[in-house]
């Protein structure tokens, strides 16, 4: 069948209300502006406007809220043939403070988990390239089953799987029963990324690069890129070995929510265009600068292809 969609995200759809006062805590935060959220549905959106076909697996709720999203996936041009609108169930939101570190948060979880299995085609997999999802997304049942089943199957039919491990012990308090969920997921061999601070949530504990790579390997993940903030980013390949990648200079960071997403979007862009690791990192860099430097979504108006420099 012929590859149609570049990336399947599948996972948490959501909203975002993202505080108006920067670096302010929660508790003192007044004002929220609305944005559509999820980790997953970032990517599948940033995907879209790099000009890739993206298509989203996910779960809101019969309401304004599900119906605006629904809105805004299709203004992006992201495929919503699977996005299933559950009654009775709200769309899940979460609060979140701006900042220019990681910034707090307050879920509220509902529909963004009720993901089933016949949401996952095999047509749908077969005319794709990468399935893509995220630890958020498999902290609960039934998407975790959905989820591991689906890469499963899309694994055997060729596809690249992928996966951002944002761990988060408030979504997932039960860290032991994740390393067990994130071992059959890897078991697929997907292209990972993690931050330090995805590593201290999940280990409970500072682990040395050492440790993360060669736990991580152990998995069965043959790449895995870890994302260190201002020390910029350390990526681990099986044949290629290991390489520090400077963080790109920034001036005037607006908000760091959705930074990793950007980040991993232009990685898997440039993977899907054949580039080397190294300029694959460079590409998925430009891509988080540009969203640091922006609250909420990518900007309008970018020609992205000069932006990101994809001849180079």
């Amino acid at each position: 069948m012929e590859k149609i969609i570049d990336i399947i995200c599948v996972g948490e759809v959501l909203i975002d209300f993202i505080g108006h006062e920067v670096n302010t805590s929660i508790n003192r935060t007044k004002d929220y502006h609305r944005f559509l959220g999820g980790s997953p549905t970032n990517v599948a959106v940033n995907a879209s406007r790099l000009g890739l076909k993206s298509a989203l697996i996910a779960t809101c709720g019969q309401d304004g809220l599900g119906e605006y999203i629904v809105r805004k996936l299709k203004e992006n041009n992201v495929s919503t043939t699977q996005v299933k609108k559950l009654e009775g169930v709200p769309t899940s939101i979460i609060l979140v403070s701006k900042s220019s570190g990681t910034p707090d948060f307050i879920p509220y979880r509902e529909a963004d988990y009720q993901i089933e299995q016949n949401q996952i085609t095999d047509e749908l997999l077969e005319s794709a390239k990468i399935f893509h999802t995220t630890c958020f997304a498999l902290s609960k049942d039934p998407a975790r089953t959905t989820i591991l089943e689906g890469a499963k199957r899309a694994k055997k039919l060729g596809l690249l799987t992928s996966i951002d491990i944002n761990f988060s012990e408030r979504i997932w308090p039960d860290r032991e029963e994740a390393k067990v969920v994130l071992k059959e997921y890897l078991s697929t061999n997907p292209l990972v990324k993690l931050s330090e601070d995805d590593c201290y949530r999940l280990f409970a504990e500072s682990k040395t690069e050492d440790f993360i790579f060669e736990y991580f390997h152990g998995l069965g993940a043959s790449t895995i890129c870890l994302t260190k903030g201002k020390d910029g980013v350390v990526l681990s390949n099986i044949d290629y070995g290991m390489f520090h990648q400077k963080a790109l200079p920034i001036e005037d960071i607006k908000d760091t929510t959705g930074a990793g997403d950007a980040f991993w979007t232009g990685f898997l862009y440039a993977q899907l265009e054949n580039k080397n690791l190294e300029v694959s990192i460079t590409i998925a860099q430009r891509l988080a600068v540009l969203k640091l430097q922006n609250v909420g979504r990518l900007p309008e108006g970018i020609n992205f292809k000069d932006y990101l420099n994809i001849e180079s």
